[in-house]
């Protein structure tokens, strides 16, 4: 199977399936001697794991990640990191009754016409569980940029039409909720609003937003790899986003150039900086040394009770109610999935562009194929 693998120079690759007897992902490029333990990555994982409260699924997993290799006496080791998470809980039982009925909103019509068959417990790879092997990737990737002063930080913006308010904006509020929105007010009104859904047999959507900061001017390139293409790769390819905007985003259509252009000034000690943000950190594909701002659209789980329209592989119409146990709402879970995905971005083009320039290769050899 192609597709499983994401980044160039700092790379992983993910494997295993949502019942199968385990997750992990390789993680090939990270530099040695960065200080790394299974705590670092636990942290992440925390985050994204299952029956944790009342909007997400009630299977329980304890997601313990062990590191099989490419870390020696607490630091890494320049070879390939291996992790796994083993599955403990999964219940395939759950699903026996759709193993030949294709669900809305899911990969199962697509994935048997590509493949010719599909793993109808919980999706296979299809799953949201893939995303586990990303978050202890993209962990690495985050303690890599801590070492060059880059932060990544990831957070809920709206839950329906229930938005996060700017006068409200306190970021350590996300993490005294578990909607993880930076917004005591809009956290109280979204838990209320998914407490209806939920009466309703359905689901929710939502929006993620998430900054970069420290990550220096000059990281991107011009063409096909521009940072903020890489970026939209990154984030589009996690399962349920069906959108993604930088900086105004669509906004940007309804402004005027007068409104939309970043002046320049001068900072402390004679840096450049920008008047603005409106570029979103990103200007002709590369790093502009302002805060990376952009956003992601989630579609809401589609794993719902109401009876929907379906029909069999066999090409009978029927009627489907999903059983089993899913999360009414995959946003929160999903923050730190796009925050990791940024961080392996970064991390990815941060490396590549620390060849681009001979002054900067000359600040590590001495042109004579020697260390300095």
């Amino acid at each position: 199977m192609a597709g499983s693998v994401y980044g160039t120079l700092f790379q992983i690759m993910t494997w295993g399936e949502s019942h199968g007897k385990g997750i992990g992902v390789t993680v090939d490029g990270c530099p040695a001697g960065l200080p790394l333990t299974e705590d670092h990555i636990q942290r992440y994982l925390d985050r994204r794991r299952p029956g944790q409260g009342r909007f997400t699924t009630k299977r329980q997993e304890g997601d313990q990640v062990e590191i099989l290799s490419g870390v020696f006496e607490g630091k890494t080791t320049g070879t390939p990191i291996a992790m796994e998470i083993r599955n403990q809980d999964q219940r395939s039982r759950d699903y026996s009754d759709i193993m030949d009925v294709y669900r809305p909103g899911h990969a199962d019509y697509t994935f048997d016409q590509k493949f010719g068959f599909r793993d109808y417990r919980g999706g296979g790879r299809s799953s949201g569980r893939e995303t586990a092997g990303r978050v202890a990737g993209g962990a690495v990737a985050a303690r890599l940029l801590e070492a060059f002063g880059v932060r990544v930080q990831a957070y809920t913006r709206s839950i329906g039409e229930i938005q996060v308010a700017p006068e409200r904006f306190q970021l350590e509020e996300m993490w005294k909720n578990s909607l993880y929105m930076p917004d005591q007010q809009a956290a109280k009104e979204a838990e209320a609003y998914l407490n209806e859904v939920m009466a309703e047999k359905d689901s929710a959507g939502g929006v993620i937003e998430c900054v970069i900061t420290g990550l220096p001017a000059g990281v991107g390139d011009p063409v096909f790899d521009k940072l903020d293409a890489c970026l939209a790769k990154a984030i589009l390819s996690i399962g349920g986003v069906k959108g993604f905007e930088i900086g105004e985003g669509f906004g940007a259509a309804a402004l005027k150039g007068s409104q939309d252009n970043d002046g320049f000034c001068l900072g402390p000690e004679g840096r450049i900086r920008k008047t603005s943000n409106h570029a979103g950190g990103v200007l002709g594909g590369i790093s502009d040394g302002a805060p990376v701002v952009f956003r992601a659209a989630i579609k809401p789980t589609p794993s719902i009770s109401r009876v929907q329209k379906s029909v069999t592989r066999q090409g009978e119409e029927c009627e489907l109610e999903i059983k089993g146990r899913h999360d009414p709402v995959i946003v929160p879970r999903a923050v730190v999935v796009v925050e990791t995905m940024a961080a392996l971005t970064a991390a990815d083009l941060l490396l590549r562009s620390s060849v681009s320039r001979l002054d900067r290769l000359q600040k590590i050899f001495d042109g004579k194929g020697k260390e300095t």
